[in-house]
C-alpha cells in the first residue's frame, strides 16, 4: 500500500488493490461511478477515518491467501471477455429473477406499505430497461469497436455509457434508501427475504462491473 494515501482516489485504490473493493462497498464509499473521488474526501463525506479505512485494507490485503486477478495488467480482451461472460449473463439472469419477485413481494405485502413497495418496483423496472439496452449497446457497438483498436472513435459512445453508469448508480442507491439498507423485516415472507439479498448482491456486483469500466476499460480503451 506504499504509495496510496488520502489524496488517492477511490478508483485508482481499487484498480491497484481489488481487496480494497469489499471493505469501502461495506462502508458504502462509491468507487465506480465516484472512482475519481480522493478517498479522504469520501471517508469525510461518510463520517470515516481515512487512515483507518487504509489501515484496514493493509490488514485485508496482508491476510489474502491468494492474490486477487489485476484487471489493469490483462489484455483488453480478456477485460472485456470476463466483464461478458461474468458480469453481463448474470445480469441477464438476475434482471428477470429479480423482477419476478419484487411484483410477487408487492402482489402479497403492498398493502403493508404501498407507497414503498411500488416505488421499489418502480425503480427497479427502471434500472433494468435501463441496463437490458445498455448491455446491448455495449456487446454490439462498443466493445466490437474496443477491440478493432478505435481509440479516441470509442469516446462518443464510452461517454454515452458513463452516463448511463452515473444513471444506475443513483437509482442502486434509491434502491438501497427504499430497503432501509436491505434491512429485512422480522415478518418478511421467504421471497422477501430473496428479494432484498438479491437487491443487496446486484448492487454489490453493479459496483464491481462500473468499476472494471469505467476505472480500467474505457481509460485504457482511450489511452487517457
Amino acid at each position: 500500500m506504499s504509495g496510496f494515501d488520502k489524496s488517492t482516489t477511490v478508483g485508482e485504490l481499487v484498480t491497484s488493490h481489488p481487496s480494497a473493493m469489499k471493505i469501502l462497498q461495506r462502508h458504502g464509499i462509491d468507487f465506480c461511478c465516484g472512482g475519481a473521488k480522493p478517498l479522504g474526501e469520501a471517508c469525510a463525506e461518510h463520517g470515516l477515518d481515512a487512515q483507518a479505512v487504509l489501515d484496514e485494507i493493509r490488514k485485508r490485503q496482508a491476510a489474502a491467501q491468494a492474490p486477487i486477478e489485476r484487471w489493469d495488467e490483462r489484455p483488453l480482451p480478456e477485460l472485456i471477455d470476463h466483464i461478458v461472460n461474468v458480469y453481463h449473463v448474470e445480469l441477464k439472469e438476475e434482471l428477470p429473477r429479480l423482477e419476478a419477485m419484487a411484483r410477487k413481494v408487492l402482489e402479497v405485502h403492498g398493502p403493508k406499505d404501498p407507497k414503498m413497495f411500488s416505488d421499489l418496483l418502480a425503480t427497479f423496472l427502471a434500472l433494468k430497461g435501463d441496463l437490458d439496452p445498455h448491455m446491448m449497446k455495449e456487446e454490439r457497438i462498443l466493445f466490437p469497436m474496443i477491440r478493432s483498436g478505435a481509440g479516441a472513435m470509442a469516446a462518443p459512445p464510452i461517454g454515452v455509457m458513463r452516463s448511463e453508469h452515473d444513471v444506475a448508480g443513483a437509482l442502486l442507491r434509491r434502491i438501497r434508501e427504499l430497503t432501509h439498507d436491505f434491512a429485512v423485516p422480522a415478518e418478511a415472507c421467504a421471497t422477501w427475504r430473496g428479494l432484498w439479498q438479491g437487491l443487496e448482491h446486484l448492487e454489490q456486483a453493479l459496483h464491481e462491473h462500473i468499476h472494471l469500466e469505467n476505472n480500467i476499460l474505457f481509460p485504457r480503451a482511450l489511452g487517457e
